[in-house]
């Protein structure tokens, strides 16, 4: 529990004016299948026992991962009737067998029988990518229920709190070529290849690059260790870091790495972190195919790798490594290509266009029995 916080069955604060209600959940870290399982579903059961008796909105929106927030959802849009957005940011049950977090087939058949409910009972379904609206669409969901509001970058946000050099000093990096890597160390990031990497680069002498890994996640600490254990002087891991940090340390790192293991299904997302690095000029390399790769190239904000390539992520870092130049022309071009087709306030008053245009019905309802 962050400070300040107890876990009560509801509480209520008001953050920038708007009203935020705490559900209790059973506490649990980002790891081991059953207590995290116990976390999602005491989200759920609270959440919709909490939804019950507060005041009926105009809309209800649930967003998923994690899976059972979308379930939630559901229960309450078929409770209380209210017009339904389901937003989908991955596609689960897929995503947790893709990466081997659930493996038990006996398991996923129920999943999949609520993700199919899911899809019918929401009004609307908001998704981040065409490649997720694509994989929508092949699990029978209308094409056109279906809105593209993909993530973003809001450059109001991207405010650095401290110098660079204050937060390069604080782990220790002097004078090298810093390579970060800025999210969720998780069972999807395939972040194995920074160790292989950061080995061979040792070998060939390469001491002025570093590998900065900044977050946590269910695989940080294995990592942490085996690293420490094999003498990986040039990676660093910063464990979890608040979220209004983000911007120093994005500020402090050469360049950004985006990867994700080499998955079919990763080839349809697009990685929130490439809008960070692109909104704070960092040039980006990225082990994503697909939809992300494609957003790169247009961008020419980086290079792209194939994912969990060894060889290809040692070359790109040498690359921007010994070429400055390079460095700040990619910055620049992916800050001006996200700013102009990825602006987080257009995409916000996109989404906003698409409640309004869902809720009216029952407003025009409402006025008509009035």
């Amino acid at each position: 529990m962050y400070p300040g916080y107890r876990n009560r069955l509801c509480q209520t604060e008001t953050i920038d004016g708007i009203e935020v209600l705490r559900v209790w959940t059973f506490v649990a870290a980002n790891k081991g299948t059953i207590r995290r399982s116990l976390n999602y579903v005491s989200f759920l059961l609270s959440a919709v026992l909490v939804g019950l008796f507060r005041r009926r909105p105009d809309a209800l929106l649930a967003t998923s991962p994690q899976f059972f927030c979308g379930v939630a959802g559901m229960a309450l849009r078929c409770l209380r009737r209210i017009p339904f957005v389901l937003e989908i940011r991955d596609i689960w049950p897929e995503s947790i067998s893709t990466v081997g977090a659930v493996r038990a087939s006996a398991l996923i058949k129920p999943l999949e029988w609520l993700e199919r409910c899911m899809y019918r009972s929401a009004n609307r379904v908001v998704t981040v990518g065409e490649g997720y609206k694509e994989q929508l669409v092949d699990r029978k969901v209308p094409a056109e229920k279906i809105d593209v509001i993909p993530n973003g970058v809001d450059i109001e946000s991207l405010k650095v709190d401290e110098p660079a050099s204050v937060v390069r000093q604080r782990h220790g990096v002097d004078g090298q070529f810093v390579c970060a890597y800025v999210g969720t160390i998780g069972m999807a990031s395939g972040l194995d290849v920074v160790l292989a990497a950061a080995r061979m680069l040792l070998d060939k002498g390469r001491d002025d690059i570093l590998f900065l890994c900044v977050g946590d996640g269910a695989v940080r600490e294995g990592l942490q260790e085996r690293a420490t254990n094999t003498g990986l002087s040039n990676v660093v891991f910063t464990g979890q870091r608040d979220k209004l940090e983000v911007p120093s340390y994005l500020s402090a790192a050469d360049a950004c790495l985006v990867h994700l293991k080499r998955k079919e299904l990763f080839r349809y997302v697009l990685p929130s972190k490439i809008f960070e690095a692109a909104g704070m000029r960092k040039p980006i390399i990225l082990g994503v195919e697909g939809h992300a790769a494609e957003l790169l190239e247009s961008a020419d904000a980086g290079i792209a790798i194939e994912p969990e390539n060894v060889d290809q992520l040692v070359s790109a870092v040498e690359c921007l490594a010994d070429d400055r130049a390079l460095c700040e022309s990619f910055g620049e071009s992916g800050h001006a290509y996200v700013t102009k087709h990825f602006n987080r306030d257009d995409l916000a008053n996109t989404y906003l266009t698409i409640l309004e245009e869902m809720v009216a019905p029952s407003h025009q309802g409402r006025r008509a029995r009035a």
